[in-house]
């Protein structure tokens, strides 16, 4: 295949790189160090749990979705140069060294960094979501050979609203106003006032988000930029290895806890659509955002920001009861050999019924669990882990009983502009997404990589499955007929001291 338009907008390219070591973060420096000849990747890396950028950076690239990479390009550590820093401080943290080099070298940089936690505290989200942001632009402004910026944010910025387009939208609040205010409070006193600041937003995550597409509007002219909006995303499709995935956020850890049979209900509108987009094919569409961003040739004003919609819904929608459906076929297929119980999850929109529902399926048998271990001198936990999972379940419930409608004209406009080599190369279009392939390599990796389960016990699983489940039905059919037979006895009774 000769060299596409793509590759030879990076051919040569310094790129800068914020939030290289999250989850996005390593598959965009993969598939960069890959399908592109890029000179030089700047990777932005703090020192973390005591250990320092060297550190982690060796551990980051001990990664098995590294392992194509080092097959095809042995030497690729070297075009990775380490700049350490902080995008929670001020500058970034780097050192005025690094940042000559970056202002002097660079020619692409992603905005990758980002606190993903829906109930992270408002200082910190406010710090890392949208002061580094600042931070980075500031710094962008300074880069004299710089072409592309692109700075990733969420589809669900603006989840008040019911239909999302690719456009800035009015935010209530100045960034500058949330700055001032904040810096008046402790950790503490913030998490108190964060629901009256939040408003409409339902957690610190969106809101910030949104808050820093309003900040960067003020301060982005001048500069070759646009904004990435991926909706919620999960592993890998295809590249480089199906089914990876690090984490345990969104859909993945409700999966993850369904099958250790720990989580049996949830409150979701089925309904709904499930807005999630494989890593891969995201991180594809960020990199042919960034060349559709570098070769547009307007006049670089805050009005001619683009912003980038990659969704699944409006092209390829899924519904939570088609999510759930698929994962508890694979999840058959693929279960846990460790599990509480037999898995299986229900969604209730209810919240009578939920609340019903999670008190006999959830709160009584970890009451009874937690009985057994604490008369056996063993430690209760199971009661304390159901608190974590209500608490996930919680958190998720707005995005589970609400569906947005969002455009994407701009993702497809960069999809038409592509040539065929290149749409094989940074496929992004999720027309092409099989979701019953992908969800089968989404389980799979879920209970290899997160569940830590060797793909040679899947069979010794499937007939512990078997006899659990044989277990749970002898149960069942024991508790009605024990129901019924009480049901008659009642009535029996009843029948016999009136007649």
């Amino acid at each position: 295949m000769s060299e596409t338009e793509i590759q030879k907008f990076y051919k040569g390219s310094n790129v800068f790189l914020t939030g290289g070591t999250g989850f996005l973060g390593k598959i965009l420096i993969e598939k960069l160090l890959r399908s592109t000849e890029v000179n030089t990747v700047y990777l932005l890396i703090r020192e973390k749990k005591g250990k320092n950028a060297h550190t982690r950076i060796d551990e980051l690239f001990d990664d098995e979705i590294f392992d194509t990479l080092r097959k095809e390009r042995p030497k690729f550590k070297h075009q990775v140069q380490i700049i350490s820093g902080d995008c929670a401080t001020a500058g970034l943290g780097v050192s005025i060294k690094d940042r000559q080099t970056l202002i002097s070298n660079v020619n692409i940089l992603f905005n990758v960094a980002a606190t993903v936690r829906f109930d992270e505290n408002l200082k910190t989200a406010y710090a890392i979501n949208v002061a580094s942001a600042k931070e980075v632009i500031e710094m962008a402004k300074q880069m004299t050979n710089l072409k592309s910026i692109i700075h990733v944010s969420t589809a669900f910025c603006n989840c008040p609203l019911s239909e999302i387009d690719e456009k800035f939208y009015d935010f209530p609040h100045s960034h500058e106003d949330i700055k001032r205010l904040l810096e008046k409070l402790s950790l503490e006193e913030a998490d108190k006032i964060t629901p009256r600041i939040l408003g409409k937003w339902p957690n610190t995550y969106t809101f910030t988000k949104a808050l820093a597409e309003s900040m960067l509007k003020e301060v982005g002219g001048g500069l070759p930029f646009g904004i990435f909006r991926p909706a919620i995303v999960i592993s890998t499709y295809r590249e480089p290895v199906p089914g990876w995935i690090n984490n345990l956020y969104g859909p993945t850890g409700i999966v993850a806890a369904t099958m250790s049979g720990v989580l049996r209900v949830m409150s979701v509108n089925i309904d709904c659509k499930a807005d999630m987009v494989p890593v891969d094919t995201c991180v594809a569409g960020l990199l042919a955002a960034a060349w559709d961003t570098g070769c547009k040739k307007v006049e670089r004003t805050p009005e001619n920001i683009t912003i980038y919609n990659y969704v699944s819904s409006a092209q390829n929608p899924l519904t939570w009861r088609e999510f759930a459906a698929i994962n508890t076929l694979y999840g058959k297929q693929y279960c846990s050999g460790r599990y509480f119980w037999v898995p299986s999850l229900c969604f209730i929109s209810s919240p009578f019924w939920y609340a019903l529902v999670k008190l006999l399926l959830h709160i009584i048998p970890a009451s009874i669990v937690d009985a057994l271990l604490f008369v056996t001198g063993n430690k209760p936990r199971a009661l304390d882990i159901y608190r974590r999972i209500h608490k996930m379940c919680a958190i998720l419930q707005y995005f589970g009983t609400r569906s947005w409608t969002f455009s994407n004209k701009n993702m497809t406009n960069v999809w038409q502009k592509m040539s065929e080599d290149d749409r094989l190369l940074f496929n992004f279009n999720i027309k092409d997404v099989h979701w019953m392939n992908f969800y089968h390599d989404y389980t799979r990796g879920i209970r290899k990589y997160l569940l830590k389960e060797s793909e040679d016990d899947v069979e010794k699983a499937q007939k512990r499955d078997e006899r659990f489940t044989l277990f749970k039905d002898i149960l069942k059919y024991l508790m009605i007929f024990v129901i019924i037979s009480t049901i008659l006895n009642v009535l029996s009774t009843v029948y016999h001291a009136i007649f």
